[in-house]
């Protein structure tokens, strides 16, 4: 044990970028047993024991020379690629968290996600942009330059349809009166609003927008938690130039029977020297 954790404080001490996928949530036994309370704990769990189990599979580096920069954490047998044949039958959703990454991660984030899943398209992605400010109100200037991110994706077929989060009717209605690719759905949080707002619904209706429901709170998971999470993965580890970039979540539907086959996460985070 105490060699893993040791690997696990030479390999991230020399890195500058961590990708984490859980693999299947469905299928992981050691998560399942416990129920988390919120999405936040959820995520939280998810990045603590995939690090752990990881570590605990990789040989110890045997010089300098095979210190990576990129360090890829995923648990190969928890891991399920969708094949061509079952395809058609399915669904891929996916939720795109930014944190502090720039936009080129919104193409980078979309095709890590085809990768694990072995797919060449998205069935729909959300976006959740970056949490402001307390007193600050989000605007179009602010949703423009990912909503382009996306309509590129969805031009180049990566991407069938795309959603935001948390918009009410006014800016819902100047969104989809810019946009070139519409939006297809939005999602409310009903912690702020135990009913749909009559001009949300109106407007959606009109407009053939899906109305989704949530309860993700307005930052997935708080830099704090996340280097918590890794520290006590690797116990010691000085964690603090560890950024959140982005993080997505995906699940996988069969469309027929409205069970979820696969539900999983994406982690980016990058070494930010202090």
């Amino acid at each position: 044990m105490e060699s893993h954790i040791t690997s696990a404080k030479v390999l991230l001490n020399h890195a500058t970028t961590l990708n984490l996928h859980t693999g299947n949530l469905v299928n992981r036994s050691r998560l399942k047993k416990k129920c988390p309370s919120s999405p936040s704990e959820e995520i939280q769990d998810c990045v603590r024991a995939t690090l752990s189990e990881w570590f605990s599979t990789i040989p110890p580096p045997t010089s300098p020379k095979d210190l990576p920069d990129i360090i890829d954490c995923s648990i190969p047998q928890a891991t399920e690629a969708i094949t061509p044949e079952e395809r058609e039958e399915l669904k891929v959703s996916v939720k795109l968290f930014i944190c502090e990454a720039d936009l080129s991660s919104i193409k980078e984030a979309v095709d890590k996600a085809c990768q694990a899943l072995a797919v060449s398209q998205l069935d729909s992605v959300i976006i959740a942009p970056p949490a402001l400010p307390d007193g600050e109100s989000q605007t179009l200037e602010n949703l423009q330059p990912a909503w382009r991110e996306l309509e590129g994706l969805v031009q180049s077929h990566k991407i069938a349809t795309i959603g935001t989060s948390d918009l009410d009717k006014e800016l819902l209605e100047q969104l989809y009166n810019w946009a070139e690719v519409k939006p297809s759905s939005n999602q409310v949080n009903l912690a702020s609003c135990c009913v749909m707002p009559p001009d949300l619904t109106a407007f959606a209706k009109e407009f053939d927008i899906q109305l989704l429901t949530h309860n993700d709170p307005k930052e997935l998971i708080t830099a704090a938690s996340f280097q918590e999470a890794v520290q006590e993965s690797t116990q010691d580890l000085k964690v603090a130039d560890w950024r959140l970039q982005w993080v997505l979540r995906y699940s996988v539907i069969v469309k027929s029977r409205g069970i979820i086959k696969a539900k999983g996460y994406l982690v980016h985070s990058k070494r930010i020297s202090l």
